[in-house]
């Protein structure tokens, strides 16, 4: 690990972002080039300390998934990402390993999705990245404890999506049967390893890998119970992205529907609270 060089290599890379690269107000009175400590840390899910211990080269070594975070907050293309890992001390995503780093091209059509709330997942279910409209439908993936489909949805509360008996069937068995078919594809990632290890804690999911079939999941429906708003169904389909085995997932409703009128609404107060209207 070259932590003087990763430091630098760190403040080099945000001083290049301007904050409406990644959504973000400029504001009144920014010091610095680029964005901030604070925006970094924000956007790859560290705390600001940690960062800033990073680039005063006297921090600890990154793991993969912080160093696979940054890449993607600070929006580097596969060769940077590559050197961020080889500076940090650590091999950088191989053929055979999950890829959890957005690409920046991906990220771009994310934000024009202003429309449709819309998310990008890898492989094994991480929540990568989202839109604003798709944190005001089904809420803030900052706050979740373990940012992944599978882990929420048995281990989880499985945030705002609908739990009736018949979606709750599907679903799991859409789950079930997409891990499977993960775990063929990549026998050995050890974020993946981990990720069934823990699922192995819930009956359910032990009862039904037992059951079901590899199969990749596919477009489907999904209910969502907004607090505000309440239950709305959408089409939920997921466009594969092959170079990375990512899906860009995106919710929509026919229009006139309830769920069409839902998010027209949503796109006006934002994340702003529908109760109180501030």
């Amino acid at each position: 690990m070259d932590r003087s060089e990763l430091g630098a290599f760190l403040r080099s890379a945000r001083s290049r972002i301007a904050p409406a690269d990644v959504g973000l107000a400029a504001g009144h009175r920014r010091r610095v080039a680029g964005l901030r400590r604070e925006e970094v840390a924000l956007l790859a899910g560290i705390s600001v300390d940690y960062l800033v211990r990073m680039e005063q080269a006297r921090g600890p070594q990154p793991s993969e998934q912080v160093l696979a975070a940054l890449a993607r907050a600070l929006r580097l293309g596969d060769d940077e990402r590559d050197h961020l890992f080889h500076l940090a001390g650590s091999a950088p995503p191989r053929p055979g390993q999950i890829d959890s780093t957005v690409r920046a091209s991906t990220l771009r059509i994310l934000e024009r999705l202003t429309d449709l709330p819309a998310l990008v997942v890898d492989a094994k279910g991480d929540i990568l990245a989202w839109n604003d409209l798709a944190a005001a439908l089904i809420g803030d993936f900052s706050a979740w404890s373990v940012r992944n489909v599978a882990w929420q949805r048995f281990l989880g509360s499985n945030g705002r999506v609908s739990r009736t008996p018949e979606e709750d069937e599907r679903t799991a068995m859409e789950t079930v049967a997409d891990l499977r078919a993960v775990a063929g594809r990549y026998p050995d990632d050890a974020g993946l390893r981990k990720l069934l290890a823990d699922l192995r804690a819930a009956p359910r999911f032990v009862e039904l890998w037992g059951a079901v079939c590899p199969s990749e999941r596919r477009s489907s429906t999904k209910t969502v119970v907004h607090p505000e708003l309440g239950s709305l169904t959408f089409d939920c389909d997921a466009l594969h992205l092959p170079d990375t085995d990512q899906r860009l997932i995106v919710y929509s409703s026919a229009p006139g529907s309830p769920g069409a009128e839902a998010l027209a609404l949503l796109r006006v107060v934002g994340l702003q609270s529908l109760t109180t209207g501030g």
